[in-house]
């Protein structure tokens, strides 16, 4: 390959960098993996937002260099892809799974790894830090925002539940003693 030939895929690699905003992503080695999975993974992948594109090493590392994430050029030995979400398929994803952030992006190539077993994470890169395989592994472990969310609202809910408790369980009380009184005083009456 020419030295202009490679400036451009270098430049190229660095403005994907810098207009789809990849400060974080994975690294994966997909090595071994046939074309028809190959396919079917990127275009499921791609449906959920997530984007994963093979790179050459070298040019990857001068294009991460270029950006200023120098750190990350550590992660790519051997043959190896990157992915991501875009910026803009950040914020609504109203679809199935996966997406929005590195965690759901390990969740999705942790199952891909269990459908093709060649396929592997090889690391992350998350908020300036590079992480090695296991601990990029271990964000796939980890609950996702919609079950973080619910875990916070079901926190918040639980004082006002037993707060409702408190009140409920004096009240139901009281009100057993006067249905008491009056049923008492209906058959005196009568």
């Amino acid at each position: 390959m020419s030295k202009y030939v490679k400036g451009l895929l270098q430049s190229e690699l660095a403005r994907k960098i810098v207009n789809d905003n990849m400060q974080d992503f994975l690294v994966v080695s997909i090595k071994g993996v046939n074309g028809v999975d190959g396919n079917r993974m990127r275009g499921e992948l791609k449906e959920k937002g997530i984007r994963l594109l093979m790179v050459k090493n070298s040019a990857f590392r001068e294009a991460l260099r270029k950006c200023r994430i120098e750190p990350a050029a550590a992660l790519f030995d051997g043959p190896c892809a990157v992915a991501w979400v875009p910026e803009r398929d950040k914020g609504g994803l109203g679809r199935s799974s996966g997406g929005g952030n590195v965690v759901d992006t390990a969740k999705e190539l942790a199952e891909w790894s269990k459908k093709v077993p060649v396929v592997e994470i090889k690391g992350a890169f998350i908020d300036g830090l590079v992480l090695d395989a296991k601990a990029a592994e271990a964000l796939s472990k980890m609950p996702t925002r919609a079950e973080l969310d619910g875990m916070v609202v079901t926190l918040a809910q639980s004082p006002a539940r037993r707060l409702a408790g408190s009140f409920g369980g004096p009240a139901g009380i009281i009100a057993g003693c006067i249905k008491a009184i009056a049923e008492k005083q209906e058959k005196e009456a009568a």
